[in-house]
């Protein structure tokens, strides 16, 4: 039910109420569909190649294609939303989801599903930011803390739950099933949501989209990408191959010149003069590297060199999740009593060791004795790292461009990821053998190395910029004082996923 204040105004729904269920229900099950296909895949690469007769660049595109429109498009989704109605740009998002998501369960060959990889990457762009927006403005303000909070625990046990359906569907039916099992949530995403969710908007957002920004960011990610993706195959002496690569560059000087002009820029730059908000996300660009490069390679490694079953390679990673949603609330508690940089530094170091331990991974592998030791202690790293990372970013701003900072850092994340992904491969030296274990092999332990090195960077980046306590992030001359009524945002005491940060602060009353 909706509450009212002494004028009759609305206030907004109450928690635990069957109105704030529904809502919060709507809002999970969607993003839950991204969260799912943001991790299921890795698991699947290698019954896919056989499949569909792909090597390596294609399977990379398999993964990126959907990382390069989500990237691409994730500022330009919230922004929508803002300005054309939440509810609606939400439900566009799901079914423009589920719709790519069928075709990618009837993709014939590598190219269509590629293709509907990207569409879904669109979809989840404009759903994602939706359901935290839903939440934040559908909710009364005393218990926003706890429905985003239940959203954040609830995408957690999704990306806890993604590699083992995944390995599960893969080991005893078909690859295709880990999109065609979208179909039937978001009917039921779309049911709900239009029943049960209120619409809301942002009567001051400017109802101008930035066209040429979006059209920028997505020619140059995408170039940039299919260059270095194509580089292992045709060489850098390929004009393709230069031509991509230089277009990509282009078009990202132009993203940024049309920024700083923008008088509404999808992304604005002078976020980036405020010193800890660009130094939280230069930690953020790197960290988030090396860990998309250690869940692209880690479930193929152990399937395809140490001869583990998809179920058993989907269960491999779980209790890295298990232990984020365990310990994801202290680590914020902690950084908030000690300050981030203490947490922001040890995580990534512990996640280094880490990484070097699954360098070791090979043939005849164990797990319990060569698997779980590095698994746990990735678990641990990431859970000091995570929480004060995002709070961090969003400490550094107003209250007022919470939501803004928030998007810019999952952008960044994200937009690592999909680097990483397209580099990693090239340097390491797989090539387009990406399923043959002799190949596989050396480039897994190069690649484990080189995303350690990048978690070490990373912490000690975060030594030598990030303020030791929170009142230090945001200095007095980014924007002065609170205004009156304006709340600082707090620590996020919640888990988040491991894809990316989360896309809003949770606020914690």
């Amino acid at each position: 039910m909706t509450t009212r204040g002494p004028s009759g105004a609305e206030i907004g729904l109450r928690y635990g109420t069957p109105a704030g269920r529904w809502v919060l229900v709507a809002t999970v099950l969607g993003s839950g569909m991204a969260f799912l296909d943001a991790t299921v895949v890795n698991i699947a690469l290698p019954a896919i190649g056989r499949d569909l007769g792909s090597g390596a660049a294609g399977l990379q595109w398999v993964v990126n294609a959907y990382t390069l429109t989500l990237a691409a498009f994730i500022l330009l989704g919230g922004s929508l939303g803002d300005r054309f109605g939440r509810r609606r740009v939400f439900l566009t998002g799901v079914v423009l989801f589920a719709t790519a998501s069928a075709l990618c369960g009837a993709a014939p060959d590598i190219g269509t599903l590629i293709a509907a990889r990207a569409v879904q990457g669109i979809g989840g762009a404009l759903l994602a930011p939706g359901s935290l927006a839903i939440l934040q403005s559908s909710f009364a303000s005393e218990d926003r803390g706890r429905a985003i909070g239940a959203w954040s625990g609830l995408g957690g046990l999704t990306g806890a739950i993604g590699p083992l359906l995944g390995g599960w569907l893969v080991e005893v039916a078909t690859w295709r099933l880990i999109f065609l099992v979208n179909l039937p949530i978001a009917v039921a995403v779309v049911l709900v949501t239009v029943r049960h969710v209120p619409e809301s908007a942002d009567p001051g957002a400017v109802h101008r989209i930035d066209v040429a920004g979006t059209a920028s960011a997505a020619v140059g990610l995408g170039a940039l990408t299919y260059g270095l993706t194509a580089w292992s195959a045709g060489g850098l002496s390929d004009p393709l191959v230069l031509g991509s690569l230089g277009l990509g560059v282009v078009a990202l000087l132009a993203f940024v010149v049309v920024e700083r002009r923008s008088s509404a820029p999808m992304l604005p730059l002078s976020l980036f003069r405020i010193k800890a908000f660009s130094a939280v996300n230069a930690v953020t660009f790197v960290v988030y590297a090396a860990l998309s490069g250690v869940f692209f390679f880690v479930v193929v490694n152990l399937q395809v060199v140490a001869g583990f079953t998809p179920l058993r390679a989907g269960l491999a990673l779980v209790p890295v999740t298990l232990l984020m949603l365990a310990l994801s609330s202290r680590a914020g508690a902690l950084s908030t009593r000690i300050g981030p940089r203490i947490p922001m530094t040890a995580g990534p170091l512990v996640c280094a060791v880490a990484l070097l331990l699954l360098s070791r991974v090979g043939r005849g592998a164990d797990y319990l004795t060569d698997v779980l030791p590095a698994v746990v202690l990735l678990g641990l790293g990431l859970s000091l790292t995570v929480a004060p990372l995002t709070s961090t970013a969003l400490a550094a701003v107003s209250d007022r461009h919470a939501g803004l900072a928030s998007g810019v850092n999952n952008a960044v994340a994200r937009t690592a990821g999909l680097l990483a992904i397209a580099v990693l491969p090239l340097v390491s030296g797989v090539g387009s053998r990406l399923t043959d274990p002799s190949t596989l092999a050396p480039a897994y332990r190069t690649s484990m190395l080189i995303c350690a090195g990048l978690m070490a960077l990373g912490g000690l980046l975060a030594f030598a910029t990030i303020p030791s306590s929170y009142a230090a992030v945001r200095p007095p001359d980014a924007g002065g004082a609170p205004a009156a009524g304006e709340r600082r945002p707090s620590p996020v005491r919640t888990h988040c996923a491991v894809g990316a940060p989360p896309l809003h602060p949770s606020s914690t009353g």
